[in-house]
């Protein structure tokens, strides 16, 4: 008789922004809410640790060199509610949480659109060093007028156009990371005074349609050479994108239908182009709220609604979508209009449903924790809807996002992590080794021969070592 497969372990990642406001517009004035301190290390350095205690994967932090200025046709309120401004440089707080932390990974967006393959990939290269392995890239390709033009560009370039660039960029920094430096290249020799064989280190040259590149890779190659992939996107494009290049995607959708889809198709673009579709894993964004009783879990939900922002919310969510729903009674119909300015993704799934949605209850659903599902309940309420989730879509864990900070994220790791461990559905304990052999098990520190980074390998040969 087969034994019953057990089912998939739920992994969580914490989800924030350098900023004082990341999904849940107006709730840094909550009493109990740190959001203000976000310029401040401590503030990181406090969360990083807390995430470790409760066993998630990483600290994925969102991130984009746009300012939100759709509504209205200027960024007047977004200037008002912080809504995703300030933002700072998430990159600059993860050596700081690392040192902070053993486990913890940090997931860090950064966008293909704005900077060279070549200076990105040495500050990868460089926190995956200082990071003992610990560092992932969210490949973005950017959506924002505003960020073209903050760096000299006429406007924003076509979607699909975007995604093509992303696919040459990552050519370019995966042979930065994995062909530039070959396996036995440094030898940091004392006796003999020798840091590096010259022979076994290559000069990238790259002359693409969008790129150009002659040099060195200025990094000797990091625990993990290319830092593990995460990807966002979701519509058609950005699914062979992530077929081609994702470990992990990062979704969305308060729908479970919308999300198994997402999922089931990916992974059958993955196996397509040759790749394990067990080598993506999905993680779907979500908002909990939790308290030891199901009543005191809904106060708290009535106390958070009390801080909503509506105009920070009508400014996030026409900074995301490209349509200025200022020009529109909340009590319209949204205007589904795809523009190449927008997350195409995330309008798509509006023109999709089933339902027509009204902007008065767009703004009400994204007020606290964006647009995923937020759970409310006890921690065994909670749990059940996690387990409904996983099992119902095939995602593979969590982004996790808040209403009030840090008290969402501590709510969840006291009282809903140990109820999913006695059910065994979550870790007790970190694996070994960089992030990557921890999210896949042991033996997996690089890429696998599948993925599209291994064909700029360099075996080496026989040649004859340094002298």
């Amino acid at each position: 008789m087969t034994a019953p497969v057990p089912p998939k372990p739920i992994r969580i990642n914490g989800f924030a922004i350098h900023s004082p406001v990341h999904l849940s517009p107006g709730l840094w004035r909550h009493p109990r809410d740190r959001s203000l301190d976000f310029n401040t290390l401590s503030y990181w350095t406090d969360l990083a640790r807390l995430l470790e205690r409760g066993l998630f994967e990483t600290l994925f932090i969102a991130d984009g060199i746009g300012i939100h200025d759709v509504y209205a046709g200027n960024a007047d309120a977004a200037l008002r509610r912080a809504a995703q401004v300030p933002k700072h440089d998430p990159m600059l707080l993860v050596s700081a949480m690392a040192a902070a932390t053993e486990h913890l990974g940090f997931g860090v967006t950064a966008s293909v659109s704005y900077e060279p393959p070549f200076t990105l990939a040495r500050r990868f290269s460089t926190l995956d060093h200082l990071t003992g392995g610990r560092i992932a890239w969210n490949v973005v390709t950017g959506y924002s007028d505003a960020a073209s033009r903050a760096v000299g560009r006429p406007g924003i370039t076509a979607h699909d156009t975007r995604y093509d660039i992303a696919d040459e960029f990552l050519d370019c920094v995966y042979q930065l990371w994995e062909g530039s430096w070959e396996d036995g290249a440094v030898l940091r020799d004392q006796a003999r005074g020798l840091f590096a064989d010259p022979a076994r280190i290559h000069r990238i040259e790259h002359a693409g349609e969008h790129f150009r590149m002659q040099g060195i890779h200025l990094v000797e190659p990091s625990p993990q050479r290319t830092p593990f992939l995460f990807q966002a996107g979701a519509s058609d494009r950005g699914r062979d994108f992530a077929a081609a290049h994702a470990e992990a995607v990062f979704l969305s959708d308060p729908a479970k239908r919308a999300v198994a889809a997402t999922v089931a198709d990916t992974r059958a673009r993955a196996a397509a182009r040759g790749r394990d579709p067990a080598d993506i894993l999905f993680f779907a964004l979500i908002t909990v709220i939790v308290g030891r009783t199901e009543q005191e879990a809904h106060d708290k939900y009535r106390d958070y609604l009390a801080y909503v922002d509506p105009e920070g919310a009508l400014a996030l969510f026409s900074g995301w979508t490209g349509i200025d729903l200022s020009a529109h009674a909340l009590d319209d119909p949204f205007p589904v209009i795809r523009r190449d300015n927008a997350v195409t993704s995330m309008v798509d799934s509006f023109a999709r449903s089933e339902r027509r949605w009204t902007i008065r209850e767009i703004v009400q659903h994204n007020a606290i924790g964006g647009r995923g599902p937020v759970l409310i309940g006890s921690p065994e309420q909670v749990a059940d809807g996690l387990e409904a989730w996983m099992d119902e879509t095939g995602i593979d864990g969590f982004n996790l996002s808040y209403a009030v900070t840090p008290e969402g994220y501590g709510d969840v790791i006291d009282l809903v992590v140990p109820e999913l461990q006695r059910r065994g559905r979550y870790k007790t304990g970190y694996a070994p080794g960089p992030l990557r052999q921890k999210v896949f098990g042991t033996g997996r520190q690089r890429l696998p021969e599948s993925h599209p980074a291994a064909r700029f390998r360099r075996s080496g040969g026989d040649r004859e070592p340094a002298r």
